[in-house]
């Protein structure tokens, strides 16, 4: 099945389409080979054994209306790792079978990748294609979460019949909190007809001037941002937030602690750091008013900042998940990586170390813009957390977390 395997766009860059619970580890791992794990052989989608696949060993059904405690009690330990990865699927639908393998292989998350002129009606054909092929004995009946990059301007990867075009974020900004509010549920509604559940957006990153933002590659260059002030990328940029929620879309804030001090572009470029914000600082209030008023999703960046902690890039530092969002912050809900897969800023460390740093260090779902690397990363973590009672822990806890939320708490 290997050879099925090929690798996908960047996760969460801008111009991707245009470029294409326990304790941490006391060390960090180095570039090293994982193993891959043992993968069934799943039929392709649409082919009609592929909701049928052979459970194996009769399990008891879960209860008529289980808790997410009594749904985590009912999965196996390679069930829960599989609810920690969320994989790139081209929103082309060019790599479904490899798809279909990975969620027949317990992976319990997907997000649209790439780019697609094909519209709603064909989105959705592919995803529900996707969901009926996922075999009862992987998925033990869990919902899968779908996601995209669905942000405006450059960053809409789902276009043609069915979705209107969305502007960047820096013109989203003009109009007024309660109209951008409405026109984000139509967007998110578009979403949602198309089987899309959770939009990796809105960017709450704040770049400090006009002057600036064209030298922010990541952002500024990209009109990501929402304006130029903590105070307009929080109004507007939760305007955005609340109107997808009102479709019933999940929407995802994202790149704490902040990417619009930097200059490179954590997925092209290595040794990335910001060097002004701090633990406390003013730039994070756009993300504490977004889980203050009950965002579910966050997403970490992949930089350096020095002021908080300099020797750990983001998503492998306790300090600012466990720490700043789960402590200071209080947020509740998933911390899920930007890509770990393709981004040079994270080159030095092997694929399966980043997945085992990431949820070591208190986070929660592992984004991967790379199918061919989920194998490695699975395995990895699913060896760790039979041989590390603490990392367990984390799995489990990680593992908790995603059904939570996924059952709406």
């Amino acid at each position: 099945m290997a050879g099925a395997f090929a690798g996908i766009a960047h996760s969460d860059s801008a111009d991707r389409g245009l470029l294409a619970g326990g304790d941490p580890p006391t060390t960090l791992g180095i570039p090293q080979a994982a193993p891959p794990p043992r993968l069934l052989n799943s039929p392709p989608v649409g082919s009609p054994s592929a909701s049928t696949a052979p459970a194996g060993p009769t399990e008891p059904p879960p209860p008529p209306h289980p808790t997410p405690e009594q749904r985590l009690a009912g999965l196996t330990l390679e069930q829960r790792v599989g609810q920690l990865f969320m994989v790139a699927a081209k929103a082309d639908g060019s790599d479904a079978g490899t798809v279909a393998d990975l969620l027949n292989n317990y992976v319990g998350n997907i997000y649209l990748a790439g780019r697609s002129q094909a519209g709603v009606a064909a989105t959705a054909s592919l995803v529900g294609k996707l969901r009926a092929g996922i075999s009862p004995a992987s998925s033990r009946g869990l919902p899968l979460s779908v996601a995209t990059d669905q942000e405006g301007g450059s960053v809409q990867v789902l276009r043609g019949p069915g979705f209107l075009p969305i502007p960047p974020a820096l013109d989203q900004g003009n109009s007024s909190p309660e109209q951008l509010r409405a026109d984000a549920r139509n967007w998110g509604s578009e979403l949602l007809e198309a089987g899309v559940n959770v939009d990796l957006a809105p960017v709450l990153d704040t770049v400090p001037s006009p002057d600036f933002a064209p030298s922010n590659k990541p952002i500024g260059a990209f009109k990501r941002e929402y304006g130029f002030t903590p105070a307009a990328v929080s109004e507007h940029g939760n305007a955005m937030a609340a109107g997808l929620r009102d479709a019933g879309v999940a929407p995802v804030a994202k790149h704490f602690p902040g990417m619009g001090r930097v200059s490179l572009n954590t997925d092209v470029s290595a040794n990335v750091h910001d060097t002004e914000t701090t633990r406390t600082d003013p730039y994070l209030m756009p993300f504490k008013a977004a889980i203050d008023g009950g965002l579910r999703w966050v997403m970490i960046s992949n930089a350096y900042y020095d002021k908080i902690d300099p020797d750990l890039p983001a998503p492998f530092s306790p300090v600012i998940m466990r720490t700043m969002l789960r402590s200071d912050a209080g947020f509740t809900g998933i911390i899920v990586s930007d890509d770990l897969c393709n981004a040079v800023q994270l080159s030095p460390w092997s694929v399966g170390d980043r997945a085992t740093n990431f949820i070591g260090a208190g986070g929660t779902m592992v984004l991967c813009a790379d199918t061919a690397s989920v194998p490695a990363m699975y395995a990895q973590v699913l060896q760790r957390a039979q041989t590390d009672p603490g990392f367990r822990n984390s799995v489990d806890a990680a593992a908790l977390t995603v059904l939570q939320v996924k059952a709406g708490k």
